[in-house]
């Protein structure tokens, strides 16, 4: 009896020992900090390469096609029209929009027509992926009855046929991350970016060219190419978020390449935004100023907190005041 007591004593104590591991280990080592799967319907992308061949089929794939190499179609040498930036839709939609948390097309589908408060209107898919020519491409729209509209469309849909409508899946988006107890510094975020992030896309943060400078390999982060102030990357809290869970894009292919701890993806988004890019003002965007993001950097606002808090933060005073009213 002795002997089983001291069993379980020895039991109980490797298990606390087991949890407060896990509870305090360094965030450097902890990969990802995310909510278990099951807080929603678990989304898997289809195979593209099980499309059928038909008529159907080929609309999705050129969809597919049109998304993972948008600058052929539409950059500056494209061959339809020359009237975007040269980045690709999958530059900021990863694997073509199917990356989990890699801002994915998952509940596209599901959740469209909806209400956005900042054109304070319903949306269409096809406003919505001309919101993204617009801002993200810093171009222009393309006609939604056109061929291409139709077949990017018919792709997202096809991403998002088995979702339950009005269904958000799990891992859909961009992950929030927890507010840092300041504002995010664009100084610490430099040498960030020069230690994980310039291999990729350049010192001057101008991103790569591909062999014949038809596309980007890696996409501008800033200056003349990037995406322009209306982008939806221009809030600093959605990029942050990106840059956690899909950044460095080479850590999965290097031993010695490690994720950014939470810190360090405020920190190196708030350096990145703190770059010239191209300025484009939408005068209809958020007609409810109050519907303004925490994180939205131009004013009016509702509340008497600066367009630099909101840009870089802390962020914790602007919320608590938005709920308090």
């Amino acid at each position: 009896m002795q002997f089983l007591r001291s069993y379980w004593w020895l039991l109980a104590l490797f298990i606390v020992m087991v949890v407060a591991a896990i509870i305090f280990i360094p965030g450097d080592f902890r990969k990802y900090d995310y909510p278990h799967a099951g807080n929603g319907f678990e989304w898997n992308a289809p195979d593209i390469n099980r499309v059928p061949n038909t008529p159907a089929g080929d609309l999705i794939r050129y969809g597919n096609d049109i998304i993972a190499n948008t600058a052929v179609y539409f950059g500056p040498k494209g061959k339809i029209a020359p009237i975007s930036n040269g980045m690709n839709c999958q530059n900021c939609h990863l694997a073509a929009g199917t990356k989990p948390w890699g801002n994915n097309y998952s509940a596209v589908a599901s959740t469209y027509p909806k209400f956005r408060a900042r054109s304070g209107s319903i949306e269409t898919i096809y406003k919505r992926i001309n919101d993204c020519f617009e801002r993200s491409l810093d171009g222009k729209s393309i006609d939604s009855n056109s061929h291409e509209m139709i077949a990017i469309a018919a792709y997202i849909k096809w991403l998002g046929a088995n979702v339950p409508k009005n269904e958000k899946p799990y891992a859909s988006g961009i992950i929030d991350l927890p507010f840092l107890n300041r504002a995010a510094n664009p100084v610490k975020g430099k040498e960030i970016y020069a230690q994980n992030c310039q291999r990729c896309h350049a010192a001057d943060g101008q991103g790569t060219w591909n062999a014949d400078s038809t596309a980007y390999q890696y996409p501008p982060l800033w200056g003349n190419n990037s995406y322009n102030t209306g982008a939806g990357f221009f809030r600093v809290g959605r990029l942050a978020g990106y840059v956690k869970h899909n950044m460095p894009f080479d850590q999965d292919q290097k031993e010695d390449v490690r994720p950014l701890t939470d810190e360090e993806s405020w920190d190196v988004a708030a350096y990145i935004l703190s770059q010239p890019r191209p300025v484009k003002k939408f005068a209809q965007d958020w007609p409810d100023i109050s519907a303004k993001p925490y994180d939205h950097p131009f004013g009016p606002y509702r509340d008497s907190f600066s367009e630099s808090q909101h840009k870089y933060g802390p962020f914790e005073m602007i919320v608590a005041a938005k709920k308090r009213k």
